[in-house]
């Protein structure tokens, strides 16, 4: 389960989980995670105007989630109110439940998390036949599963927890109250920077500004060997 994605919807929390042993990829893997706020959307941004596929598994869910096998699932399994008589997920409704019930969430990621997996292993595929070194997985909660072991390289969006907070509740019209469950329902960063700690990859501090940001994301994307360029994306 995600923060759901964008800290308001259900998705899944680890997409490319494996069976036994991390699947390789025909393309390299650059993981792209970070806690609640930290501004993660906001890198998967820099990355796509630097020309890099990002696959994001919160928008995967997302259009799955219109899908009639999803929707009768969800249906059956969690209750009719949960799908909307338009089509869809109810996921403001979907959120609250798997926020509050260990149990649902896992109802729910078992619904999702396999037709997840398949979308993206198939954006992966299709970025391969076009000759793609990389592509970004855009993953919240890479290191709550076992996603990370799968990636040749992460990068951890960071900020601190006020600021993080304060965007939340600005953002999504959350009360400080729900924005601190939310953020608790991941892991600490200290395990994060941890688990960052035994592969490649980098911490992007996101509390400044956005110039800022882009060129911590331009030196990081250099020393991985992702890019040559360390020149800011265009537009930036």
């Amino acid at each position: 389960m995600s923060e759901p994605p964008s800290s308001r919807d259900p998705g899944p929390e680890d997409p490319q989980r494996p069976s036994s042993r991390p699947e390789r990829s025909a393309v390299r893997r650059l993981g792209l995670t970070g806690s609640i706020g930290a501004g993660k959307s906001t890198v998967a941004a820099l990355l796509r105007a630097r020309g890099l596929s990002v696959l994001d598994a919160d928008a995967a869910a997302r259009e799955l989630s219109f899908t009639p096998e999803v929707m009768a699932e969800v249906s059956r399994d969690l209750g009719t109110e949960f799908v909307l008589p338009e089509g869809g997920l109810n996921r403001p409704a979907l959120a609250a439940l798997v926020f509050a019930d260990a149990q649902k969430r896992g109802v729910l990621n078992g619904i999702l998390h396999p037709r997840v997996r398949e979308h993206i292993a198939t954006q992966e595929r299709q970025a391969a036949v076009r000759g793609e070194r990389w592509v970004v997985q855009d993953v919240p909660l890479l290191f709550e599963g076992e996603a990370w072991k799968s990636m040749d390289a992460v990068l951890l969006v960071d900020a601190p927890l006020e600021l993080r907070l304060e965007r939340v509740t600005t953002r999504d019209g959350l009360s400080l109250e729900d924005a601190r469950a939310r953020d608790a329902v991941q892991m600490p960063i200290e395990q994060k920077r941890a688990l960052l700690s035994t592969l490649p990859g980098a911490v992007l501090d996101n509390s400044g500004d956005l110039e800022r940001l882009e060129a911590q994301l331009a030196q990081a994307l250099h020393d991985l060997n992702v890019t040559d360029d360390q020149r800011p994306a265009p537009g930036v």
